[in-house]
């Protein structure tokens, strides 16, 4: 299984998360109204009972309310002996007990599950019976509590209530906000008990056991493709089902995932917000920067089974290990031929429809690839991002570069076929082979002329 800590995958997975964390919060809502109305009416008490005093001056409505809340607040102080925390009545305090006990009181009665609050329990068992009573009436997704329809729908609205306050980034659950911080402060609070890898969030340590246990229960009904983790299998099954509710308004593309819209919407803005911490190169994906930075240093550790080749990747073992197996899986939708890749399918499939999604700044000209688009768009602002290790030439291109530097290497990959003769450049040894190609004729009439001089010679002397 391929599991990366990719920021972006992180963030669907929140923003896919339990429901039943979404219930307590609406837990802790009702809570904080039965404490407000408890709190109006010991006011009301206290009230009264200065107010009332015979012979006595009453306190003004100020100075009650002051006294009131010094005894609230001596009366009202719950703290954890664990980790420091407080909270405002002993029933939150007796909930939060249970993040270190680990006590999970609540069980199904059909499966066994247990759980740290009876409302995740009740919201559990509309698995057993399918109940999704709250639609969306923009994309008609179902879901089991009103809260989770509340939350979804900030993905149509486009609202983020919960912003950081390090770097600004909002987020549309208060779960998503602090898992983010994670990042600002370095904590990772969860461990692999088998590896000793931490990790920032719990759903992505459940996800990396799998690694261990290789343990896949989620499989799809459609293909029988298994997955270690449910999201995943949510996820995949919207490739069966077209499902892609979300579109980037510049080209129309379509996408199954909001991280993957914002993320495609990078070509669009040109924003680069991930640099390299050895150089200054920019990237639009945290997994292209992390893919760039094994190169500074040098990291390969997945080795292929079936040579000592060694990849930086997971992904990158699993295509190479396709040559060794000559796996094709996925197929052309418009002819036959067949790839090792989605994405070289993906490219292929352009050749049938002409889409072009990748559309110049600066002028009209569009572009099947971004490398083709970055590329081309060098025409226009001069860049020359490749250096020669020998000597002060750059180049806008890489092939250029390494085309340039076999003037300082004397390499000579290029061989002529006919006579053996080597060339550095491609095109100096197509050259070469048009001279093979008029020589040929050319030497075979020069020998007939020879050879009927010769025989005229012997005839006269004859």
């Amino acid at each position: 299984m391929k599991h990366t800590e990719d920021p972006e995958e992180q963030r669907d997975l929140m923003e896919e998360s339990k429901e039943s964390e979404e219930l307590s919060e609406v837990e802790e809502e009702s809570e904080e109204l039965s404490e407000v109305e408890e709190e109006s009416e010991e006011l009301s008490e206290v009230e009264e009972e200065h107010h009332v005093k015979p012979g006595g001056k009453p306190l003004s409505r100020s100075k009650t309310k002051k006294t009131f809340l010094k005894k609230r607040k001596a009366k009202k102080s719950f703290t954890c002996t664990q980790c420091g925390n407080s909270f405002k009545t002993k029933q939150s305090l007796e909930r939060h007990m249970r993040i270190h006990t680990g006590e999970k009181p609540f069980s199904c009665d059909q499966c066994g599950k247990s759980f740290t609050h009876k409302g995740n329990l009740n919201l559990h068992k509309k698995i057993h019976t399918g109940e999704k009573p709250f639609s969306c009436d923009q994309c008609g997704n179902s879901f089991t509590a009103k809260r989770s329809l509340e939350i979804h729908m900030r993905i149509h609205t486009g609202e983020k209530p919960f912003s950081c306050d390090q770097c600004g980034k909002s987020f549309r659950q208060s779960a998503g906000l602090n898992v983010h911080m994670r990042i600002h402060t370095g904590e990772k609070p969860f461990s692999c008990d088998q590896c000793g890898k931490r990790f920032t969030c719990e759903s992505h340590q459940k996800a990396h056991l799998a690694v261990h246990t290789k343990e896949k229960p989620h499989s799809c009904s459609v293909c029988g493709k298994s997955f270690s983790v449910l999201q995943y299998l949510h996820k995949h099954e919207k490739i069966h089902t077209g499902v892609k509710e979300y579109m980037c308004f510049e080209c129309e593309k379509t996408f199954t995932k909001p991280s993957k819209l914002k993320e495609h919407q990078r070509i669009h803005t040109g924003e680069k917000p991930y640099m390299c911490s050895h150089c200054d190169k920019r990237f639009s994906k945290s997994s292209n920067l992390k893919t760039h930075e094994m190169n500074h240093t040098g990291e390969k550790p997945h080795k292929c089974s079936h040579c000592d080749k060694r990849f930086s990747l997971s992904s990158h073992l699993k295509t190479h290990e396709m040559i060794h197996t000559g796996e094709k899986p996925y197929k052309c939708s418009h002819c036959d031929k067949r790839f090792s890749e989605s994405s070289h399918l993906k490219r292929h499939e352009r050749i049938h429809t002409g889409e072009k999604p990748h559309k110049c700044s600066h002028c009209d000209k569009r572009f099947g690839l971004s490398e083709q688009l970055r590329s081309h768009e060098r025409i226009h602002t001069g860049e020359t991002p490749y250096k020669c290790s020998h000597c002060d030439k750059r180049f806008s291109h890489s092939s250029a570069r390494k085309r340039h530097e076999r003037i300082h290497s004397r390499e000579k990959p290029h061989t002529c076929d006919q006579c053996g003769k080597s060339f550095s450049f491609k095109t100096h040894l197509k050259l070469h082979m048009k001279i093979h190609a008029v020589e040929k004729p050319h030497q075979h009439s020069l020998r007939s002329r020879s050879d009927g001089r010769e025989q005229e010679r012997k005839n006269r002397s004859q």
